[in-house]
């Protein structure tokens, strides 16, 4: 980073603006529950299938016969893409049955089945109640998925399935060092998300900078619509926008040092400066009147009633919220508006990586068939079906080929395509999911309630991380 001195004499007019006050009280934002620990089975036995030989045509070796018990979070994606998906592995093994069980309560249902050494073959770890998969990796629960990255890819033996995945998505499945114990199969641009359609009922553009951004709030709020809104109930959402905002202003490093919990990463000048930016929404009432009490469905169906011009999402939102967008809506996603002209890195700079996190037990039946799953899924012909049916890119690097793109899907390749390098990965919502989402959350949706001032919400969220840096309970990540 440029020194700090530097910085305070170089386009603080835009962070010297901003009026902060003193917070109302103090409230807890309700939380939930998430997995901590998956304790060992205390079963002897083994109950893996035999594995079957290897073939060109099953080159994992899948038992041909064996059951596959596939579990799926049933949010913004569905489930009828791994429904299709699954129906080609039948074909491929006439003789194993499949069971596919939809779920929105991924912990609830499969933590007792992790403690009593009975998990599924193949689960997609997502939603609110996604278990913790550092703690996961940290706990060795997890397959090794490296034989899966090394075996044949489904549509091109010639290649590897990990030289068909788009940038990223291999390393962002790895925690500490050379295994892969994640597949994470969509492939998700995170940012500012609005509605075309909106902008230029207000003649207005993306707004490029911080005092572009306040203009069109208030111009809209002279209209009666809202500038922002977001999941209150869930303000982990919050990030979205927010941490590519972080990194724009004092660059990627900052992010860095938050994810390696180091001593006072949150206290930097770009936190600060970002939190202040956010907080002055607030202040001024550019906030969704009753934002801090809406569940993500919620608050992205206040959206797509025009009620609100932005809000911070990833690409899944499309199909996610599809029963209450309008057709002319036009969706889109754009990366943060800019701090000021010190900002470190241009505008465009936005957040995408791997989502829809795939695991397999380590204690699963069976493992071949859950990594075959996988293989077949990162085929060409399912990575379309993917994307026509969710409306969002997939794992498979080349899977739009073809097909025609909604507004929303064209925005974010359009966005990836003017980020270029910039392109942010943080990796607090996989390596520390409770700080992540329980705690750096609740610090944020207090702030953004008007409960926290951004100095009070930084030293909090500061004393969080903190406290997971010293706990020794759970395993520690770093960026390499």
């Amino acid at each position: 980073m440029a020194s700090t001195s530097a910085r305070k004499n170089e386009g603080l007019g835009r962070r010297d603006v901003i009026k902060r006050s003193a917070a109302l009280g103090l409230i807890t934002v309700p939380t939930m529950s998430f997995l901590s620990a998956c304790a060992s089975s205390d079963s002897s036995g083994d109950d893996t299938v035999k594995k079957g030989k290897t073939s060109a045509k099953n080159p994992l070796g899948v038992n041909d016969t064996a059951g596959l018990d596939v579990v799926i979070f049933n949010g913004g994606f569905g489930e009828q893409y791994a429904i299709d998906a699954e129906k080609e592995y039948t074909k491929a093994f006439p003789k194993a049955k499949v069971k596919h069980t939809a779920t929105q309560k991924i912990q609830s249902q499969l933590q007792p089945r992790f403690n009593g050494g009975t998990p599924p073959d193949l689960i997609d770890n997502s939603g609110a109640e996604q278990m913790d998969m550092g703690v996961l990796v940290g706990k060795k629960q997890l397959l090794d998925l490296t034989p899966l990255m090394d075996a044949p890819s489904y549509d091109d033996p010639s290649k590897k399935v990990r030289d068909t995945l788009r940038p990223g998505v291999l390393e962002m499945g790895q925690f500490d060092g050379d295994p892969v114990w994640i597949m994470y199969y969509a492939y998700t641009v995170y940012g500012v998300w609005y509605s075309q359609t909106a902008l230029e009922g207000l003649d207005a553009q993306y707004p490029e900078t911080w005092d572009d951004m306040l203009a069109l709030c208030a111009k809209a709020k002279k209209k009666g619509i809202a500038g922002w809104t977001y999941a209150g109930k869930y303000p982990y959402y919050l990030p979205f926008s927010l941490y590519p905002f972080i990194a724009k202003i004092g660059g990627r490093e900052v992010l860095d040092k938050i994810d390696n919990l180091e001593p006072n990463a949150w206290k930097d000048p770009a936190v600060k400066a970002a939190f202040e930016a956010y907080y002055e929404l607030q202040q001024k009432g550019y906030i969704l009147k009753g934002t801090a009490g809406l569940t993500h469905i919620q608050s992205q169906t206040e959206w797509t009633k025009g009620k609100a011009l932005f809000i911070p999402n990833g690409s899944w939102v499309e199909n996610e919220a599809a029963p209450t967008t309008p057709k002319d809506f036009k969706m889109m996603v754009a990366a943060p508006s800019g701090l000021d002209s010190s900002d470190k890195l241009p505008f465009g700079t936005i957040w995408a990586s791997g989502g829809e996190p795939f695991i397999i037990p380590a204690k699963a039946k069976n493992p071949e068939g859950g990594m075959e799953q996988l293989r077949i899924m990162l085929s060409e012909a399912s990575s379309k079906n993917f994307t026509k049916q969710v409306k969002s890119l997939s794992a498979f690097n080349g899977g739009t080929d073809g097909l025609t793109l909604s507004t929303a899907m064209q925005s974010g390749v359009d966005a990836l395509k003017k980020a270029g390098d910039n392109v942010v990965n943080p990796r607090m919502q996989d390596w520390y999911v409770k700080l992540q989402k329980e705690q750096i959350g609740a610090g944020l949706g207090e702030m953004m309630a008007g409960r926290l001032t951004p100095a009070e919400a930084i030293k909090k969220i500061q004393a969080y991380a903190d406290a997971a840096a010293k706990d020794q309970s759970i395993k520690h990540y770093k960026h390499q």
